[in-house]
């Protein structure tokens, strides 16, 4: 019922070193984020055409343009950004992807509320881009923007009210914001999650952790999931080298760790 996928850039930059950890663990899926250290949005047409023959050859899917979108101020120009969002529409048909990951704008720290019409702005507009495109636009959590509490995701959901936008959760997010990602953010959006990523954290000192090692509430989520019947893409983020504000590494150990660590959670549901 869960299909496995993963951040490969947080392995290598390299596309083929990415593949091969992923492959070598049974995933065949890959979030396109970053390759030959660019992102997916900076590949020209060659460099994009390069890569899908290379995942192709293998018997890759993508599983998500895992784009940028969404991560600049609110008070940053939007019509670029928006330029860059009709470049991973283009990227999401060429590569067949069925989602775009995106996320609702940095505010300022407890201003939240002042820009909420700003942002929703913001999103209707790309929501009308991307209008008769097919693919799911995913809004993860992030520290910082908009939506990064469980109850401003749920009002980006409920605003929009668009069949086209879903919820990607992530629990480590909800745990470096101090919400308990199964007990107060599951709740509220389980009816809008089509996508997760997988990595976990400890609340008393916001440190990165393999999956079921944290606070966040893997198990219960994933079994709640389960029961639902829900099927859709883990992607697997682990961020065990390195979590920044722009993306995450993982050595190749370490992220195979992660993938196993996931796999034991999923045993104990089977």
């Amino acid at each position: 019922m869960f299909t496995l996928t993963g951040f490969g850039d947080e392995i290598s930059p390299d596309l083929n070193e990415q593949l091969d950890l992923l492959e070598s663990e049974g995933i065949h899926h890959l979030d396109l984020r970053g390759v030959w250290g660019k992102n997916v949005l900076d590949l020209t047409d060659e460099e994009a055409a390069r890569a899908r023959g290379e995942l192709q050859r293998r018997g890759f899917g993508v599983s998500a343009i895992a784009s940028p979108i969404g991560k600049i101020g609110i008070d940053e120009p939007f019509e670029p950004h928006l330029e860059r969002f009709r470049r991973a529409l283009d990227l999401a048909q060429f590569f067949q992807a069925p989602f775009i990951r995106l996320f609702s704008f940095y505010v300022p720290e407890g201003e939240a509320a002042r820009y909420r019409e700003q942002v929703m702005e913001r999103l209707r507009a790309m929501a009308e881009v991307a209008a008769g495109r097919a693919v799911i636009l995913g809004h993860e959590n992030e520290r910082g923007i908009y939506g990064d509490l469980p109850e401003r995701c749920q009002d980006i959901i409920q605003t929009l009210n668009n069949p086209q936008w879903k919820t990607i959760f992530d629990p480590a997010n909800y745990v470096l914001d101090g919400v308990r990602p199964f007990t107060d953010a599951y709740p509220l959006l389980a009816d809008s999650i089509a996508y997760l990523h997988v990595k976990d954290a400890q609340m008393a000192d916001r440190t990165i952790c393999p999956a079921g090692e944290g606070d966040g509430q893997v198990r219960e989520v994933l079994a709640a999931l389960h029961q639902r019947g829900f099927e859709g893409f883990l992607s697997l983020e682990p961020h065990l080298s390195v979590a920044g504000r722009s993306g995450g590494q993982t050595q190749p150990d370490l992220f195979r760790k992660a993938i196993r660590a996931l796999k034991g959670i999923l045993a104990e549901l089977e």
